[in-house]
C-alpha cells in the first residue's frame, strides 16, 4: 500500500472487495484468423480510504478478472476521508478524461458515473458530487480518478506542513 508520501506498506490484514470496472473483448488478427482475448479493469478498496486499480488480460474471462485483482492488490494507496467524503473538492486528469469531485453534505450519496463510482465506493467515500468529461474510456476515467484522489490531503498534513496548530488551519 503506498500512502501520499510514497511509503509502501503490504495489504495484510485488510479486508479487500473488489469490484469489476470493465471487461472488453480484444481482437489480435494473425494470418491464421482471429484470436480472442479479454482485458479487465478491477478496483480493490477496504471501504476506508484505502483503494488500488488493476489491469488483466487473458484468453478468457475468469482468469483476465484474477489477473486485475491481483494486480490492483499492489497498488493500493490510502486516502485521506473526512466524515465518509473528501476533505476538499479536486479536480484530476490522464489522458482525454478529467474528472471533477466535490465533497458533499451528509446523506448525499455518490453522485458519480460510471468508473468514477466503483473507485468512490471502494475508497468507502459516501457523499460526494462529481462530474466526469472529455473520454469516456474506463482506463483513463479510473486513473484520471486517482489522480484527483492521490492530490487529496487532510487538515492534520496541511497543518503539520504549514508549521500550524490545526485549529488555526480552519480558523483562519
Amino acid at each position: 500500500m503506498k500512502n501520499n508520501k510514497n511509503e509502501f506498506v503490504k495489504p495484510g490484514g485488510l479486508d479487500l472487495k473488489d469490484r469489476l470496472v470493465s471487461i472488453q473483448r480484444v481482437t489480435k488478427v494473425t494470418k491464421g484468423g482471429r484470436a480472442f482475448g479479454f482485458t479487465a479493469i478491477v478496483v480493490v478498496g477496504d471501504e476506508n480510504g484505502v483503494v488500488g486499480h488493476g489491469l488483466g488480460k487473458s484468453k478468457d474471462v475468469a482468469t483476465s478478472i484474477a489477473k486485475a485483482i491481483e494486480d490492483a492488490k499492489k497498488n493500493l494507496v490510502k486516502i485521506p476521508l473526512y466524515k465518509g467524503t473528501l476533505p476538499h473538492e479536486q479536480k484530476g486528469k490522464h489522458g482525454g478524461a478529467k474528472v471533477y469531485m466535490k465533497p458533499a453534505s451528509q446523506g448525499t450519496g455518490v453522485i458519480a458515473g460510471g468508473a468514477v463510482r466503483h473507485v468512490l465506493e471502494a475508497v468507502g467515500i459516501h457523499d460526494v458530487l462529481s462530474k466526469s468529461q472529455g473520454s469516456s474510456n474506463p482506463h483513463n476515467v479510473v486513473k484520471a480518478t486517482f489522480n484527483a484522489l492521490l492530490q487529496l490531503r487532510s487538515a492534520a498534513s496541511i497543518a503539520k506542513q504549514r508549521g500550524v496548530s490545526l485549529d488555526k488551519v480552519f480558523n483562519g
